[in-house]
């Protein structure tokens, strides 16, 4: 069969996106499947949601189970799974509350909400900047956007939100240079996800913590695409030494249905009052119901301790390659979030997914050249060398 056979073109969809699709009619542990049945080892997990793959009965079960009771009952009240899934998420650090949303930009959006509310309530009016960096990615409504800044993302939806300033990424000394108590918040993933997989350096993440807790500045971990043992720690900024305030949790959070969390400290809790945030489906039972099931699961020392062996595997397999092909470099990321940077042309560049999609490999894009592996984490080691082998072919051809 054809690939062909499965694309759609000129989909009912915004002309933001792409203008053909390839049509995926299921899932199977780790593999997807076409509508015209073709066959294809997943590295993408819908862009790191999907870490417990495709047709888990247990998945389906809590949420069948939860839908039989109740479906949706909105925020005026609570839910046991709700209320469970909370406890649990707040006891994996110094967190005392969770607001739950449905994206990633819903909890980052959240996390901007509360910094400033708190310098507001702790140091006054006109302590309200937002430090982000070089290369970030945060979302796309109005205020993750404002924190993230690429012009392609942001240019057509200006003005945006007033009081962010860009630095760049892993400078040290100039962290130093910026930050002052005139700042609420500082945003940054330990890992840049959209940004070519640069990594947070140890001694970028020690400066962090010193001058937040010296200006009183709420530090936000982005953890929606590194977080629940992706790079092979329960959080990427364990990994680096980072001691965020906030953590923003999202895409692997209900094994693929729409949840997310920010996870805040007592002392912005503390200054909260009734109605000032709110949300209508976020922390809704079926969601939070499946989530405790993908929670148990990731969350397992033993499950995470393997992810870590897959992410040395996979490192060892992209170095291995990169030391073949001259005009492969740098590997990045860490864990299984992943990937390789290509020092070809665009156009060229732009050939290497297409290509892998025809001979049975999904995998992303970060950044302007860096191919980004971010498969299921119930991988196999063998199917992490026999998709790495496809890439190869896909090299080969370049």
């Amino acid at each position: 069969m054809s690939i062909s056979d499965a694309m759609i073109k000129n989909p009912p969809l915004p002309k933001n996106f792409a203008p053909e699709f390839l049509v995926i009619d299921k899932g199977e542990g780790i593999h997807l499947f076409d509508t015209a049945g073709n066959k294809y080892l997943d590295f993408g997990a819908g862009i790191a949601v999907n870490a417990l793959g495709y047709g888990r009965e247990d998945l389906i079960q809590a949420g069948y189970n939860q839908m039989k009771k109740l479906i949706h009952i909105s925020n005026l009240y609570a839910t046991a799974p709700q209320v469970e899934f909370a406890g649990k998420l707040i006891s994996s650090g110094n967190f005392s509350a969770v607001h739950f949303g449905n994206s990633g930009s819903e909890a980052n959006e959240s996390a901007i909400k509360y910094a400033r509310l708190y310098s507001l309530r702790t140091k006054g009016p006109h302590h309200h900047k937002i430090l982000c960096f070089n290369n970030a990615f945060h979302g796309r409504t109005m205020g993750a956007l404002s924190c993230t800044p690429t012009p392609k993302y942001q240019d057509p939806f200006g003005p945006l939100i007033p009081g962010i300033v860009t630095a760049d990424f892993n400078d040290t000394k100039g962290l130093s240079d910026i930050l002052d108590e005139s700042f609420a918040a500082v945003i940054v993933e330990v890992i840049q996800g959209e940004g070519g997989l640069a990594r947070m350096t140890n001694s970028f993440a020690g400066e962090l913590n010193t001058l937040c807790k010296k200006h009183n500045i709420i530090l936000i971990a982005d953890e929606i695409q590194t977080g629940i043992a992706r790079t092979g720690t329960l959080y990427a900024s364990q990994g680096v030494g980072l001691n965020p305030d906030i953590i923003t949790l999202a895409k692997p959070l209900a094994g693929g249905l729409p949840l997310s969390a920010t996870l805040i400290p007592g002392k912005i809790n503390d200054l909260l009052h009734v109605g000032e945030h709110g949300t209508t489906f976020g922390g809704g039972p079926v969601t939070t119901a499946v989530g405790l099931v993908v929670w148990k699961i990731l969350t397992d020392p033993a499950f995470i301790k393997e992810v870590e062996k897959k992410g040395e595997l996979l490192a060892k397999e992209l170095t291995a390659l990169s030391g073949r092909y001259s005009f492969l470099g740098a590997v990045k990321g860490k864990g299984l979030l992943a990937g390789i940077e290509v020092n070809v042309e665009d156009e060229t560049f732009s050939k290497i997914i297409p290509s892998a999609m025809e001979k049975g490999l999904l995998v992303l894009r970060s950044g302007k050249n860096t191919i980004r592996i971010a498969p299921p984490l119930v991988i196999t080691q063998d199917d992490l060398v026999n998709g790495c082998a496809i890439l190869e072919q896909v090299f080969k051809e370049l």
